[in-house]
């Protein structure tokens, strides 16, 4: 049963972040923070070249500097096989042990060649000079255009596309119908070319790990990332370690959005304290995680849609290529399957291409592959809606994917909240205000897959009769506060005693990744389950306390209490008495649950958003954003509309300002914040929202994940708001001031 009763009293309710007081304070402590006794540091030479074999090299001169405690190369990590996979969840080993540090060749400038200790920053950094590196430099290329040349440079020889060696790394097609019978059903058929830039995830915190190899090598590692189990697990593999020997623990975390669910430091680090004896630190600079960490995808792409007079969409195509970066990887899956998902189209071919070229090997961020696709099909949408005379909104809610779609990518779907989303936005004030000179209004809908996957919990009850939970998820989101919320509410007691914690992964069972909008809802399911075993429990211990049978005590507003006259006259027992009794009664009280959660429903949104745009020089202002979405079940709504305006804010980068420069020579030109250009709070308006509940009904408490989708909608919808203010179509994203006023003259001139 849905637990959406909206007298809730902690379920849906804006408690105190367990973890607030610390942040805000500057207790909570960060990778960077860990330090252990007799530490020393780490550094890492990168490559100054795009690509090139590897000739030959001589660490002789920095091993013998003073001060120096380790040196690696390639060599002393597990060698994997190119020709054959190693699948780790979602990530090919043998992809991401070249990744962590180059073997055969180097592959994109700030590639890692090799990485010392020494016992001072300054003294590691001295002896990264003294290391010498033969290359044979090759030619390399940069854009998805350049890799596709038939003359281009082949990154991998064993890669093969049609039976020969190619820089198109995989492909992934869906199919939906007949397409070319609909396209013949069509009275309009728009198709449209697009492109986007690689942008950042722009977490504040870079890359940071302190690894300590004891003597019997166990190994205890803290580290920034979005999954500790992930963290063992490839460090395992990659320093042919059994998972059992390590200890790996999560730090706070200072952002991530997809962009730390994979590992650079670690292996590197730990072969360099297994060496040493010694703890070894790491910590990217800024630059460095700007020229080896992953980026999300640059995208070259075509969508072609075909529709009725009348405004249903009968067929529709699209083509996404999409940057892998050295190594393949690129989300082609969100970008094909999240595409034409929000609509019920009956004839649909949706293809993914991953290009590897020489630049650092992509991540994931937030929906990853989606707002690509998104851009691409809402950009073709408002032009369709414009030729047909069309209200944009009404001609997707004509077309809205509901309850028994069959979506391309596979699933029929069940009661969702889409249609929903696009009726609140042609009701909301926003969308109905007047605009101004220079000024335009887009809207755009966005799909994201949502996941489940495994989960961990434990519940106990303490001696004073509160309660402690631990699982297994980086809580990058608000998890902790969403799970307190859920146990205060089962258990009938204050929020404020219960304690969540996250545990490392030598005190919790296995848990995937915080990321792909999964945990709320992941970890809802375990400690839901977890909970109402210990309130089994509870019962049980009442039951013996008073001498009756156990079905004849129930729990209510945290007081076990006989189920009825029958059952006996009997005071209520709290949940503090009854602990106070456990040691006569059983012992401690307490429960784990272990889950491959399943469930997960698909998210849609619907956004507007208004801009201003200066004629003159460009410069796009946004002047107002709304974002709608069906978010399932709040469970803390503030963290929900901060994910929500967090996805927007994204966005408004993705679509205006970011990207990454390359220079002459395939080196990011700018690699800081200060020429990265992010919006900043004085960029934006409020963002408002719009929290539209529409249960999950595979979901104790209709959780459905909210983190992606924003993202995917707001790319979009900015990107139409601007070329509705400038009156042009604009394909290529960012849409800087230079781009924008330079379409504005061109316009003038032709």
């Amino acid at each position: 049963m849905n637990d959406v009763n909206l007298s809730n009293k902690w379920i849906g309710k804006r408690t105190i972040r367990p973890d607030g007081e610390d942040k805000v304070t500057g207790r909570a402590q960060y990778a960077a923070d860990y330090t252990m006794p007799g530490q020393i540091y780490g550094k890492v030479l990168r490559s100054p070249h795009a690509h090139a074999r590897i000739i030959s090299i001589d660490t002789s001169k920095a091993s013998a500097l003073p001060g120096v405690k380790a040196v690696v190369t390639g060599k002393d990590l597990v060698e994997f096989p190119v020709d054959k996979s190693i699948m780790l969840g979602i990530q090919d080993m043998r992809w991401m042990a070249r990744n962590v540090i180059a073997r055969e060749k180097v592959l994109f400038i700030g590639h890692p060649v090799a990485a010392v200790a020494a016992s001072t920053l300054a003294i590691a950094k001295q002896a990264l000079k003294l290391i010498k590196v033969e290359y044979e430099v090759l030619p390399w290329a940069i854009e998805i255009d350049d890799a596709l040349k038939p003359d281009a440079p082949i990154l991998h020889d064993h890669i093969k596309f049609d039976g020969k060696p190619s820089n198109i790394a995989s492909k992934l097609e869906h199919k939906l119908g007949d397409i070319d019978a609909g396209f013949k059903e069509a009275d309009l058929v728009i198709e449209r070319s697009f492109s986007t830039r690689p942008i950042h995830q722009g977490y504040i915190e870079p890359h940071a790990c302190v690894v300590s190899v004891g003597q019997d090598g166990h190994t205890v590692i803290w580290s920034s990332s979005q999954g500790q189990f992930m963290v063992r697990a490839m460090c395992a593999y990659l320093n042919d370690l059994d998972q059992s020997q390590i200890r790996a623990i999560p730090a706070e975390i200072g952002g991530g959005f997809g962009g730390k669910t994979i590992v650079y430091l670690e292996p590197l680090a730990l072969e360099l304290s297994r060496r040493s004896g010694r703890a070894v630190k790491m910590t990217m600079t800024r630059e460095e995680v700007f020229h080896a960490s992953g980026p999300t995808s640059g995208s070259q792409s075509k969508c072609k849609i075909g529709v009725t007079k009348d405004g249903k969409i009968v067929a529709a195509q699209g083509t996404f290529y999409l940057q892998s970066g050295a190594f393949p990887g690129a989300p082609i899956r969100g970008a094909a399957g999240c595409a034409f998902a929000p609509y019920d189209i009956p004839n649909v071919l949706s293809t993914g291409y991953e290009v590897v070229s020489n630049r650092s090997k992509v991540a994931a961020y937030r929906g990853p592959g989606a707002p690509i696709g998104a851009h691409a099909v809402e950009c073709v949408l408002d032009e369709i809606a414009a030729k047909l005379k069309m209200d944009p909104l009404a001609l997707r809610l004509k077309n809205a994917a509901k309850q028994g779609t069959k979506a391309a990518h596979g699933p029929v779907y069940p009661a969702i909240g889409y249609a929903e989303t696009l009726r609140q936005a042609m009701e909301h004030p926003h969308y109905k205000a007047p605009l101004g000179k220079n000024q335009g209004r887009g809207i755009a809908s966005g799909f994201w897959f949502n996941a489940g996957g495994e989960s961990s919990a434990q519940v106990n009850v303490t001696e004073d009769g509160n309660v402690v939970i631990v699982t297994g998820h980086p809580d990058i989101g608000g998890s902790r506060a969403s799970t307190a919320n859920i146990a205060a509410e089962l258990f009938g007691i204050d929020y404020d005693r219960i304690s969540v914690l996250i545990g490392d992964t030598s005190v919790i069972g296995f848990s995937n990744l915080t990321g792909g909008s999964r945990v709320t809802f992941a970890s809802a399911m375990v400690v839901t389950q977890s909970t109402q075993t210990v309130i089994k429990q509870l019962r049980e211990r009442a039951a013996k306390i008073w001498k009756i049978d156990a079905e004849a005590v129930v729990w209510e507003d945290g007081e076990a209490r006989p189920a009825g006259d029958n059952a006996g006259k009997f005071p209520p027992l709290t949940l503090a008495q009854i602990a106070a009794q456990a040691p006569q009664t059983g012992g401690p009280i307490g429960a784990g649950v272990q889950l491959n959660t399943t469930g997960a429903e698909g998210g849609f949104a619907t956004h507007i958003c208004d801009v201003e745009v200066d004629p003159e020089t460009g410069k796009v202002t946004v002047l107002r954003y709304t974002s709608i979405q069906d978010v399932g079940r709040a469970i803390h709504p503030s963290y929900v509309e901060g994910q929500m305006q967090g996805g927007a804010v994204q966005g408004i980068g993705w679509a205006l300002n970011e990207e990454y420069i390359y220079d002459k020579n395939g080196k990011v030109d700018n690699p800081g914040f200060l020429d990265y250009r992010m919006p900043v709070a004085s960029d934006l308006p409020m963002i408002d929202n719009v929290m539209i509940e529409i249960p999950n009904p595979k979901h104790p408490q209709g959780v459905r994940g909210v983190g992606e989708v924003p993202l995917v909608a707001s790319v979009p919808a900015v990107a139409n708001a601007v070329n509705n203010a400038i009156g042009l179509r604009m394909s290529s994203l960012p849409l800087s001031p230079p781009k924008v006023a330079k379409a504005i003259k061109d316009a003038k001139k032709g």
